[in-house]
């Protein structure tokens, strides 16, 4: 039997799907944490960038200091944090390693697009007598919108797929499939593992991808344009 039919034999196994080992115990898990460690890396890198942007002021040396982390080994943030005093309480290893991986293009992209934005549009929000408030939710927020999907989205995939990691310090998730295929010498366990990690990160770069067209602020204000009636132009007096 081939590797991918014994894969697709592990996956339509129903036992494989049951119980506190099963796919669908494991995947909450992966979900869970990987939803936790997303929220967590919005809440430092959203604020931070986008009153940075909206600044203009020390933004170049807070992506300087973001993209670091980018050249920093997971894996290796992953074994120290876990060997540390903080091992002892639960997942918070791998939550904070997932943070650290997950903040740099959420932090980039998000300042970038506030940056980006279109100068005189901004200018004449602020001309209109808008405060700094109102530009930032209003006109420049919405013109960066682009790029802060492009940033969330390409930290939720990086965090989907190595929150596998997590199996290797202890921790639940489709890792914990992976593992125990390696230490049962089940090829195609460690392939089935694998493929669920694979489908549930293209899933959530699908959902991404849908609900940024469905919440761009532009194209809803694009479609009330277009749909608004024309407006009759008056007729002179004579």
């Amino acid at each position: 039997m081939g590797v991918i039919a014994g894969a697709w034999q592990w996956l339509t196994t129903a036992a494989n799907w049951a119980g506190e080992k099963g796919v669908t115990h494991r995947l909450a898990e992966h979900v869970r944490l990987s939803a936790v460690c997303l929220a967590l890396a919005c809440l430092i890198a959203l604020p931070v960038a986008l009153w940075l942007g909206h600044l203009g002021k020390g933004g170049a040396l807070a992506v300087n200091l973001a993209n670091i982390g980018r050249a920093v080994p997971t894996y290796a943030v992953l074994v120290l944090l876990t060997l540390s005093p903080l091992g002892r309480h639960g997942d918070w290893p791998t939550v904070l390693a997932l943070v650290l991986f997950a903040v740099p293009p959420l932090l980039t992209n998000a300042y970038l697009g506030m940056r980006e934005a279109d100068r005189d549009v901004v200018e004449a929000a602020r001309g209109m007598g808008m405060s700094g408030p109102q530009v930032l939710f209003r006109v420049e927020i919405p013109l960066a919108y682009p790029l802060i999907m492009t940033g969330l989205r390409s930290a939720t995939v990086q965090v989907v797929a190595t929150a596998t990691l997590a199996a290797l310090a202890g921790g639940g998730g489709l890792g914990r499939i992976i593992t125990a295929g390696f230490g049962n010498y089940d090829t195609a366990q460690v392939v089935a593992g694998a493929l669920l990690v694979a489908v549930l990160a293209l899933a959530v770069e699908g959902a991404l991808v849908l609900a940024e067209r469905l919440l761009d602020p532009m194209r809803g204000g694009w479609r009330a344009t277009r749909s608004a009636p024309a407006r009759a132009e008056p007729i002179p007096a004579d």
